[in-house]
């Protein structure tokens, strides 16, 4: 019988710093950087290029140090470094942004096909990342992830729309704020969902 692991409460705090402090440095960074023009052995990169390369290491990183502290690191985590890495990386060794640009509107489609696949089977995996945080019932868990699925689509869509019509900094500011924004509403529109699935409050 395996010994089942712990995972190790931090600071709040803290693990919100580690999860948005590199997107928060990215963003920074290409304020900084965004009209300067750098030659590395003999190439020019724009500083959009190299505050991608920057942000690959960091974003590993911060992962890491969250995995050291908590003993845990999602699925969803490892999916996102590694197309952060591949997107980015394409981006870096080509010297062509519509790499990076292209990466989230790979990662939604990867997580609004996989909770699609689930719903196929009649499965929420979305239960299986979010169910300590709001325990609900099945119905509510399935509806909150056809919700969510199709929500994933459309950022998708909308994140190709942005950055193939809009200038970069447009799209960083979308990235940046936009998409952030965009799931924090998401959430906040869920609040009947919640209260009418939720188990906490049937719990005797």
């Amino acid at each position: 019988m395996t010994a089942k692991k712990t995972v190790k409460k931090i600071n709040p705090m803290l693990k919100t710093g580690l999860d948005m402090g590199p997107i928060v440095l990215f963003f920074i960074a290409y304020i900084r950087l965004k009209d300067r023009m750098f030659t590395i052995n003999g190439t020019e990169y724009e500083g959009f290029i190299l505050v991608t390369a920057g942000f690959i290491p960091l974003l590993i990183l911060s992962t890491a140090i969250l995995w050291k502290l908590t003993g845990k690191v999602s699925k969803m985590q490892i999916m996102t470094i590694v197309l952060v890495t591949v997107f980015g990386g394409l981006s870096v060794y080509f010297n062509d942004d519509r790499f990076f640009k292209m990466k989230p509107t790979m990662i939604y489609l990867i997580f609004a096909g996989i909770l699609g696949f689930g719903l196929l089977r009649g499965e929420s995996y979305l239960r299986h990342v979010m169910e300590e945080m709001m325990p609900l019932e099945h119905e509510g868990w399935m509806l909150l992830t056809k919700r969510l699925t199709a929500f994933f689509f459309g950022l998708a869509i909308l994140n190709e729309v942005i950055w193939r019509n809009a200038s970069t900094e447009n799209w960083v500011y979308f990235k940046t704020f936009g998409l952030t924004a965009a799931v924090f509403v998401f959430f906040m529109t869920q609040t009947k969902l919640f209260a009418k699935y939720s188990l906490d409050d049937k719990k005797p």
